[in-house]
């Protein structure tokens, strides 16, 4: 009976130990497909980083296919979480190098000759992580908050020391031009804010990355809070440095009413892994990135 064709989905870049191969035997990727390294342990030299793979369907996962399943919303959302899954399974006991979702090749040969091109910046990048996690730091501030840091919507006595308007009309620009100070106060204390916090996180930090603020349902706190992300950081943090980072972040929020800190981690090291290996003449086709951990 002919075997179904099958492609090789690689998860992340780790030198093989014992405890890695255990982790390895014990986890299930997406598709609920087993995992195995590449090269097996013992075939690629002492402290040589591998790749952790499983094999998928062809059928399932050619390129055509793929283009209608990241159409799918449950489909995309499943994918991700199996990817993430086993990566932070990894991370919690290896330093491992995150690759993207969906990073195919045609067979493990193309697969074993993309992770010898690239093994050298695959080692160094290693080497950078070890020892270090990343964490996630949002900010957020209120939309209807007071001010931050103190100041905000004009006072009563501001109010009552404002001429009184001749007309309606008057009143009513006179109100909307208060409104409008009062938020672009807000946004550049906000702003001041955010900065201080990032400062502080930064100085418990070896490198940072500084994502795009976010919007809509992803804003809303673990508990159900709305508010509007001003920063959206990636910090790089010592594992013996973990604890003061968390202080530092938190007193510097502490005392600016109308903010929320969100501190998250530890992650796999998504925000400063390199990218997937080069597609050209390695037969790889890459596709998005996994959402999540840090941002």
């Amino acid at each position: 009976m002919n075997q179904e064709p099958t492609l090789t989905y690689v998860y992340a870049v780790a030198v093989p130990t014992p405890e890695l191969d255990r982790i390895v035997a014990s986890l299930r990727g997406v598709a609920d497909a087993a995992l195995s390294l590449l090269p097996p342990p013992g075939h690629a030299g002492p402290a040589a980083p591998a790749f952790v793979t499983s094999q998928v369907p062809h059928a399932d996962w050619r390129e055509e296919v793929l283009r209608a399943h990241f159409e799918d919303l449950d489909w995309l959302e499943s994918t991700a979480r199996a990817h993430h899954h086993v990566i932070q399974a990894l991370s919690d006991r290896a330093t491992v190098l995150p690759l993207r979702m969906a990073t195919l090749y045609q067979d493990q040969e193309r697969a074993l000759a993309a992770l010898r091109e690239q093994r050298p910046a695959f080692a160094d990048r290693l080497a950078l992580l070890a020892h270090q996690a990343e964490y996630g730091v949002k900010v957020y501030v209120r939309p209807d908050a007071g001010g931050v840091g103190g100041a905000g919507e004009p006072d009563s006595a501001t109010a009552a020391a404002t001429p009184a308007p001749s007309s309606p009309g008057k009143a009513y620009l006179q109100a909307r031009k208060r409104q409008h100070h009062a938020r672009e106060d807000r946004y550049e204390q906000a702003a001041r804010a955010a900065e201080r916090i990032a400062a502080a996180a930064a100085a418990h930090a070896t490198h940072a990355v500084r994502h795009p603020t976010q919007s809509g349902p992803l804003t809303r706190g673990g508990a159900g809070e709305d508010g509007e992300n001003v920063l959206n950081d990636a910090y790089l943090v010592p594992d013996d440095q973990v604890e003061a980072f968390r202080r530092a972040v938190q007193q510097a929020g502490e005392d600016l009413p109308g903010v929320r800190v969100d501190v998250t981690g530890p992650w796999a090291p998504y925000s400063f892994a390199m990218p997937a290996p080069p597609t050209t003449g390695t037969g790889a086709d890459t596709a998005l990135h996994t959402p999540g951990g840090p941002t």
